[in-house]
């Protein structure tokens, strides 16, 4: 085959035929093709083909296709599509020896064909004859050098293409010239829907493999190795689709052991050991020897602890191919998935003595080694994958993604490297080393962890780096930040536009985890590990973390509580974004009463038992009570939590009282004596629109009675508040802001307004208060650093009001003038020769500056001649003589005589901004 030529694919003739006849055909020699086809069409249909034989292999009847095969080829042993699916339906029962003997005997009468070649890779392999398995597949592209016109039919053409592949051809070139002109050639051929998707797979290009899936599902609808190509696509995404495929797949082939596999798969995830057992107890019955089924039982032994059961699982997964790389690297995957990122690289290098060439375990132990630190390590092995398979969409994002990393800035002290974009580190870099330096001093000794190793933490103002960085693809299914042990990733305030997010609040949540994993080796179900971040958030701070809601409330009243032996579930298939996010909350909570009911050593036990590999039922049972009276307790807790939120509100949600029959149950039940939530606040909302102050001022004091914690811009708390602004009390007004600031940790309008309030009233501390407050949740804009250096200087911290000048004029603020002139003013005392500069950048921004000009007079001629500072414009230098090349500026300036009176220090000017009416 001539290179950028495609292979010659001819359509066949005898498209007339019957589809079933067709397909049959088609897996024939060309020879005994044209002899079936011209048959009569009225065949006895009791006489298996194989077109039918196919039927009872995707249904799941393997021993019937085994004996059909058998039977046909006693008969007549030349047809080879009898091989094919003899040997097919031997190696899903597991029957590998004799699926050896049979391609040794297939090969002997179909010495050229490539489609068998293909199919010994797996006979040899599971045998544990990997080197005959690579022998066969190599011969595929000189048969097809050799012979181009024999091998037109798409089986033919779906083989070579795979064998190209495993050549190390450029996929690309296999998609183009080879599947999709098949495609063209032959689009009722399921083989080259089932082969496009799994190259989109195995380069996890998803969303490609989705659509190559449902294409081959248009024309298959009851195919089940097309519906599971489709969950693995959504696997990662959309784990609902993925569980309906896989429903799909069964309900065809209760016996799939691929889609058994995927549901065992996600079962583990979810942390539900037990089901996951008995789906694999499901596939062990079709293939006893199955070494993917067995694989997952080692893991489940694993996270279990049971070094015994492991061992027989994994002893069971290599009896046929005791060199087998893809048992340890499924086993190192799902641990690293549970967050065990040592023992998975350590499997990985397994794997990799085994197949030194098996870029799938390259590539996970490349991601192992970014995620516990080893960046040098990572990313070298990273871009091996990439020289090897450009087409490898995770180690294109990742090759791409290091070029933006080097770019970044890090700043360190003792126990943190933190890596940032240049601007932002300029801008809050160091704010985000004391808050992470906070966080250690406070949950490391209380949890009782001595960290060793510095925590590394790298923040993307680029949410599609973020996502890359932690998951290998830009998608950001919502997360702000995520934390693998020693690793931290976050999204940075710039990544949140429309969104206030406290950036403080994330950082403290992850690095709680820092603690709690480090304390485990990792060992934690997620439940525990969010559920102890949140409550230390809500700790460290009352408006950090999830708190209860109305919402929440009616989710802990209803039937969306989830047991405690099943809360990692709930992170994994939510219903909705709320309902994730009451899964933060509920765990949360589970925290809250393990603490409050069992103490807190009971909890730090709990994690020490984790730690020694103790499974978490066991570790809870052992230093609380046992499981179904922990749940039964706890279910009594959070309820009980729910019915303090406003006991005297009716609280049902207004979509369901738009409902007559319901909201007449729910007044009877409630006996009509309570005022609905909802109502209230739209009827307060509604008169002050219509500024009926008397009548809603009432009512919003009343609802924030009942639940104070109200928060963001459509709160009682905001619009309390507006009501007292519109009346002009300023004082009330006041008042009203500083209670939602005090439980809204993202309420950046109630800081920015409490700013101006407390600066008319000169009242510094608050204004400084504030401004940190802004700076938590937005720290790239301009006017949280105005108030915040004027209050310093007011609060007599001269070096900090310096620093927040410096870092406003870094974010092009509309007047850079009068802020050079402040830091003139302010440097003068202690550095003239800057107060020198920055006067004059104030008077380059206006040139009729007094105050600057009075500056420069006071400074006196001994500085007029001093060599510029570094960094100087020199047109800046020329312009006003400095260096005493334009006397007739420095004449102009007073550069030259002394001023005439004495200098006097000046007064801070007042701010010319005026507080917001």
């Amino acid at each position: 085959m001539r290179d950028g030529e495609p292979l010659p694919i001819h359509p066949p003739a005898f498209r007339v035929q019957p589809p079933r006849l067709l397909r049959f055909a088609r897996c024939l020699p060309p020879a005994l093709a044209a002899a079936f086809l011209l048959l009569p069409l009225a065949a006895s249909p009791a006489a298996p083909t194989p077109s039918s034989t196919l039927e009872h292999l995707l249904q799941g009847r393997y021993e019937s296709a085994v004996n059909a095969a058998t039977a046909a080829l006693e008969t007549d042993s030349r047809i080879e599509a009898w091989h094919a699916l003899r040997i097919q339906s031997l190696l899903a029962l597991g029957r590998y020896p004799e699926a050896d003997a049979a391609m040794t005997n297939a090969l002997a009468v179909h010495p050229r064909s490539v489609t068998l070649r293909w199919l010994a890779r797996d006979a040899f392999s599971l045998n544990g004859r990997p080197d005959r398995a690579a022998e066969a597949v190599s011969e595929i592209p000189r048969l097809v050098s050799q012979r181009p016109w024999a091998y037109r039919e798409t089986s033919d053409l779906v083989a070579v293409g795979r064998a190209l592949l495993a050549g190390g051809v450029d996929p690309k070139d296999v998609l183009d010239r080879i599947y999709a002109v098949a495609k063209r050639a032959a689009p009722d051929h399921r083989d080259i829907y089932l082969a496009s998707g799994e190259l989109a797979l195995e380069k996890q290009d998803f969303a490609l493999a989705a659509q190559h899936f449902e294409e081959g599902l248009q024309r298959f609808p009851e195919d089940p190795d097309l519906l599971f190509g489709r969950a693995r696509a959504f696997a990662p995404s959309d784990r609902q689709v993925m569980g309906a495929m896989i429903e799909a797949a069964l309900k065809i082939n209760p016996r799939h052991v691929p889609s058994l596999l995927l549901l065992a798969d996600h079962r583990i995830d979810a942390e539900d050991y037990e089901a996951s057992s008995q789906t694999l107890a499901e596939a062990h019955a079709v293939n006893p020897h199955h070494p993917e089924a067995w694989a997952y039982a080692a893991v489940i032994a694993h996270l279990r602890n049971d070094p015994a059961a492991e061992q027989a699982a994994r002893n069971a997964a290599t009896r046929h191919w005791p060199s087998n790389p893809a048992v340890p690297h499924l086993i190192g995957r799902k641990l690293s998935q549970k967050y065990r990122f040592a023992e998975g690289a350590a499997l990985q290098q397994e794997a990799l003595a085994f197949a030194p060439d098996f870029l799938p375990a390259r590539a996970q132990l490349a991601s192992d080694f970014l995620r516990l630190g080893e960046d040098a390590a990572g990313w070298d092995l990273i871009q091996q994958v990439h020289a090897r398979d450009a087409y490898d969409v995770t180690a294109y994002n990742l090759v791409t993604l290091y070029d933006t990393l080097s770019q970044f800035r890090t700043l360190t002290n003792d126990h943190f490297i933190v890596r940032m974009s240049a601007h932002e580190a300029d801008l809050y870099g160091p704010r985000v080393l004391d808050l992470l330096e906070r966080a250690r001093n406070h949950l490391a000794p209380k949890y009782g962890l001595t960290p060793t190793q510095p925590t590394i933490v790298e923040i993307f103002p680029d949410p599609k780096d973020f996502g890359v960085r932690t998951f290998g693809m830009p998608d950001n299914p919502g997360y702000l930040g995520v934390c693998f042990g020693r690793v931290i990733t976050a999204n940075s305030p710039a990544s949140n536009r429309g969104r206030p997010v406290n950036w403080e609040a994330v950082l403290w949540h992850e690095y709680c985890h820092v603690v709690t994993l480090q304390l485990t080796a990792n060992k934690m179900p997620r439940w525990l590990s969010e559920g102890i971040s949140v409550y230390e958030e809500r700790l460290a701070n009352p408006a950090w973390g999830e708190q209860l809601n109305p919402r929440y409330r009616e989710m802990l009243l209803g039937p969306d509580l989830t047991p405690v032996s099943r809360l990692s579930a709930a992170f994994l298939m939510p219903r909705s974004p709320l309902h994730l996010q009451f899964a933060y909350y509920q765990s949360s909570l589970v925290v809250e009463f393990l603490v409050e009911r069992f103490g807190l050593p009971a909890l730090l036990a709990i994690l020490n038992d984790l730690r020694d590999g103790t499974f978490i039922n066991v570790a809870l049972e052992s230093h609380t009570a046992p499981i179904e009276t922990l749940e039964r307790d706890f279910t009594g807790f959070a309820k009980s939590r729910a019915m303090t939120l406003g006991p005297d509100l009716d609280w049902t949600p207004p979509e369901d009282r738009r409902r007559p029959a319901l909201a007449n149950i729910l007044e009877q039940a409630t006996g009509g004596s309570r005022s609905n939530y909802w109502s209230l606040l739209e009827q307060a909302r509604a008169q002050v629109e219509n500024r009926q102050w008397d009548l809603a001022q009432p009512t919003l004091e009343s609802l924030l009675s009942h639940y104070p914690n109200q928060k963001g811009p459509n709160s009682a708390h905001a619009l309390l508040a507006r009501l007292h602004r519109d009346q002009g009390d300023a004082a009330a007004e006041r008042a009203a802001l500083e209670r939602w600031a005090s439980v809204d940790g993202e309420a950046i309008d109630a800081y920015l307004r409490l700013m101006e309030l407390a600066r008319a009233e000169s009242d510094w501390p608050a204004v400084e208060q504030n401004a940190l407050r802004f700076l938590a949740v937005n720290p790239l804009v301009a006017p949280p650093y105005r108030h915040l250096a004027r209050a310093s200087e007011h609060l007599g911290n001269l070096p900090d009001a310096i620093g927040h000048y410096r870092t406003l004029l870094r974010l092009d603020p509309p007047n850079p003038g009068d802020v050079h002139f402040q830091l003139a003013r302010l440097l003068e005392p202690s550095s003239p020769p800057a107060a020198r500069r920055h006067a004059l950048e104030a008077l380059e921004e206006a040139p009729r500056h007094r105050a600057a000009l009075q500056l420069l007079r006071r400074l006196g001629p001994s500085h007029a001649h001093t060599t510029p500072e570094p960094g100087m414009d020199p047109a800046l230098r020329d312009r006003y003589g400095l260096g005493g090349t334009d006397p007739a500026a420095r004449d102009r300036y007073g550069l030259v005589e002394p001023p005439d009176e004495p200098a006097t220090p000046e007064a801070p000017p007042t701010d010319p901004t005026p507080p917001t009416p």
